[in-house]
């Protein structure tokens, strides 16, 4: 099996690459830089190029049984910078994938896209669910909304089975407080793909992409349904991040109880670095 998996020299494939490793698998890393070399990972092939060049999209999608879609523009920018690496670039792979017959996919999608959706525990005693509508608190977040709803077409309309994956903090270890709710760990970001490759028939899904943290209040319910089931708790990590941050309060303090934290504050520039 060859799966493509795009943004294949940023830090989140970085991580992945030994964790899908698997007899009969290679993985095909897809950057505009070459990847670096990695102890562990398994058989590989790197493929140069933009995700906004439609030809080098395709000739990195020959061959390949499955698509996990990690690349484009990760951070905020412009609306003409991540329209074109989020929204066509997300158009370009989505339109190959449906002319070489390429049927299943996860994307990364964000939680930015559900930013501004605030925790509320009385209607959602399990957490926010994961197809709550989009609101989002960035134009970074606007352009993964765009990457939903291309995604949801795609689906419909010519059968493709796409997971988005509405990811919260991947990190090694979760970071400041908000981690202790949001975080997504390797190995459980590992579990999340793997459910996304191997889920029957899943169609088109939006998951959230966290841990079982014990803090959490975003659903895991959508995940559980296609076979994720995180291992990780922040937990263990809450006694170091409270000794350094305080106490954090999720159900009051706005930078913890929306999900897009601070980004949803207004000006950005006060935060961003």
């Amino acid at each position: 099996m060859r799966i493509l998996v795009t943004g294949g020299a940023g830090k989140v494939a970085t991580s992945l690459r030994p964790r899908l490793a698997a007899e009969g698998r290679v993985l095909r890393l897809f950057d505009v830089v070459r990847p670096p070399e990695i102890e562990g990972a398994g058989a590989e092939e790197v493929a140069l190029g933009s995700l906004a060049d439609p030809e080098a999209v395709a000739a990195a999608c020959e061959d390949v049984d499955a698509i996990v879609h990690l690349g484009g523009q990760s951070k905020e920018a412009d609306a003409g910078e991540v329209l074109r690496l989020n929204g066509l670039g997300t158009y370009h792979l989505l339109e190959t994938a449906r002319r070489r017959g390429i049927t299943r996919l996860m994307l990364a999608s964000s939680s930015h896209a559900a930013g501004f959706h605030v925790r509320d525990d009385a209607t959602y005693p399990d957490g926010l669910p994961a197809g709550l509508p989009p609101r989002p608190d960035t134009l970074y977040g606007w352009s993964k909304v765009a990457v939903e709803s291309l995604a949801s077409l795609y689906a419909d309309r010519f059968g493709l089975d796409v997971i988005c994956v509405r990811i919260g903090l991947w990190f090694p270890t979760p970071p400041q407080n908000r981690g202790l709710a949001t975080w997504l760990s390797p190995d459980d970001g590992a579990r999340l793909v793997e459910a996304c490759l191997s889920a029957p028939s899943p169609g088109f899904r939006i998951i959230w992409g966290i841990s079982r943290n014990t803090r959490r209040w975003w659903s895991l319910a959508e995940g559980e349904a296609i076979g994720y089931f995180p291992k990780d708790d922040a937990e263990v990590y809450a006694a170091e991040r409270i000794a350094e941050f305080g106490e954090p309060d999720f159900a009051n303090d706005p930078e913890l109880n929306r999900v897009g934290g601070w980004w949803c504050d207004w000006p950005l520039g006060r935060r961003m670095g």
